[in-house]
Order: C-alpha cells, then structure tokens, then sequence
C-alpha cells in the first residue's frame, strides 16, 4: 500500500472509531437512564423537601435504588436543565425510567404524589383492618365492612382475582374477605378513595403477593382456602418463626385423626377478642368458627397471614405431636399424648 492510499485510509479509520465511541457512548447513556428493575413494580416511597437542588434530589432517587447511573442522570439532568421539581411524597417503583420519574417530579403528578398511608398487621383481623383504615382515610368501619360483605361486589372481586372462589360467598363467614386483606402498609395516591378504591388496592398486593408461592400453594393438599385458613390459626397461634411448622404439622396430625383443633384463636375470633385466658364459656359459644365443637377447619380464616406463615403450613413440620402450650416467655412445648400435654400444663401453666 502506497503512502497516499495510507493517508486516505487513516481518516476513514479514525471517523469509524469516532462514531463507534459515539454509538457506544449514546447506548450507554441511554441504558443508564433506564429502569433499575423494569418488572419490580412495589412501591418505592420518596420525598423531595421543599427547596431540594436537582442533584439533592437525584442522590435521594438514588439511595432508594431508582438510578441505574448517576453519571447518565447526570448528564441528563445537565442537558434538559430541570427547574421548578414539586416538592411532595411520591409513589415511583423500579420499573419507571429515569426520564419518566423526574418528568413525574417536575410536573408534580398527582396520580404519583402520595395523600396519606395506613397499615394491616400481620396476624389482624378484617375487623383490625377496618379499624386502622378508618382512622387514615375518609371512610368508615361500618363502609368498608359493608363493601367487604356485598355479595354482588364479592362476585365481581372473584371474577377479577384468581385466589378468591365461591368459598367466600359462605353466609357464615363473618367477613368474605378475611385472611386476603394482605398484611403490609399502603400508600395512598387518590385523594378521597371509594371503599371498592381500598379494597382493589389491597388485594393487588395481596395478588402480587400470593404471586410469588403461586406453585407452592397449588402442592398444598387441599383447596386454597383451607390453605388460608388453616396458615391464619398458625399465624396467631405461633410467637416465633421457627414454631410455625411445627405447630402447623400438630394441626395437620389432628385433622388426619379427625380429632378437633381445639384451637382456642378460633374460640376468640367470633368474639372479636383477643386474649389468652379462654374461659369455659367461651368454648360453649355455637360458632363454625369454633373448632372445640366443631371438628375439621373453621369456617373461613380468622385473620391475615403472611406468605412466609402459608409457605411454614404448606411445608409443614411432619411430626408426631398432637399438642402443644406455650409458656410465659413464648416457648412451645409439645407433646404426643394428652397426659404429657396435661403435665406441661400444671408444671408452666400461667394464666
């Protein structure tokens, strides 16, 4: 090759590396931009405080996870030069890019800005759930229950979601909707929700949730309400994590004996109480909800467990114990007769 074809060639080399750096530096650019996880939708909960600097404001999306590459938002932000960001509470999850969320931010969407907030407890009852509801939002105790028992709704909730069946249109269920109100805290964007607004809200987490041991309940030998049930009594009768299997494989061991479960959350359930001296009126009380006189499951749960507790009943402990009491400090002591279990009491009853 001449020396005039070398000067030729060594431009062209020289601009094919150039706008090969540039394709590469645009894709780069652009995919830090990009969501950090764009099929993980769960709340993700960010405040921008009044008077927050753009770049305030990015280290604040950043420590929740929401930045792919502060140096592409960067230069973003550097580029497009954005002014006037609205300080409020807002409701953003991974799946948004970085565009998308600061363009949310700047114009102050309110379908993003969060309004107010309440909780469901882990081992509640729907009638906790409404309680806590009605102190946050704009509705009542006696709406939302009213929501929760409209059969015509129930219907519309059981076409809609694929983890609700005809179980819940029981007339002795108390509330339809126990154990599927999902224990977690939810964030509130509307600002004056409808009762049908809360309870839709709830039972898509409750959706996504359930989602992730889909498989598993569907191994459970029994329907998906049993399921429920049956992991609502292990909820509240079990202290600590480690219990949950074992004290789901006693109940287990009763109902394949056809001895009752005795349990005495069940007792207390239709009572709306909840404490740990049942009495001897108590047991008495006519209630399918009551498992000392009616043998097998109750009639529906009896409060809201959460996935690890329905992955513990599911996976049960197989073992030999048809009993089990709990001492003061929450230890469960179990055991495989009546007369052993009668011993544990008199020797750490204490109540």
């Amino acid at each position: 090759m001449n020396k005039s074809n070398k000067k030729k060639i060594i431009p062209v080399i020289i601009a094919a590396v150039v706008v090969l750096a540039v394709i590469c530096g645009v894709f780069i650019y652009n995919s830090g931009l990009a969501p950090t996880d764009k099929n993980n939708k769960d709340d993700v909960i960010v405040t921008v405080e009044q008077g927050s600097s753009a770049y305030e404001i990015l280290d604040a999306l950043a420590d929740k996870g929401l930045v792919k590459s502060k140096l592409s938002a960067k230069l973003y932000m550097k580029l497009n030069s954005p002014d006037n960001l609205q300080a409020y509470t807002y409701v953003l999850n991974k799946s948004m890019s970085f565009k998308e969320i600061l363009g949310i931010i700047e114009a102050g969407d309110l379908k993003y800005v969060m309004t107010s907030k309440f909780t469901i407890i882990e081992g509640s009852t729907a009638a906790d759930a409404a309680k806590n509801i009605a102190k946050e939002l704009s509705v009542t105790e006696d709406e939302l229950k009213s929501t929760w028992n409209d059969e015509a709704y129930l219907k519309k909730l059981i076409k809609k979601y694929w983890f609700l069946t005809d179980d819940i249109l029981n007339q002795d269920l108390i509330c339809p909707l126990e154990g599927f109100l999902y224990p977690d805290t939810y964030f509130v964007i509307k600002e004056n929700p409808t009762t049908k607004d809360i309870t839709e809200q709830i039972l898509d987490n409750t959706e996504a949730k359930l989602g992730t041991i889909k498989d598993e309940m569907e191994k459970y030998d029994g329907s998906l309400f049993e399921l429920m049930t049956l992991s609502s009594i292990v909820e509240n009768e079990s202290l600590y994590e480690e219990d949950r299997p074992k004290i789901a494989g006693v109940f287990v061991n009763r109902l394949a004996k056809d001895m009752p479960l005795q349990s005495d959350i069940t007792v207390l359930y239709p009572l709306g109480e909840k404490r740990v001296d049942v009495r001897e009126s108590d047991l008495q009380v006519d209630s399918k909800y009551n498992t000392y006189k009616h043998a097998g499951l109750p009639v529906g749960p009896v409060c809201s467990p959460a996935v690890d507790t329905i992955k513990d009943t599911i996976n049960y402990d197989k073992n030999d114990y048809l009993y089990f009491f709990a001492t003061e400090d929450g230890k469960v002591l179990y055991s495989k007769t009546y007369e052993e279990h009668l011993k544990n009491i008199e020797e750490n009853g204490w109540y």
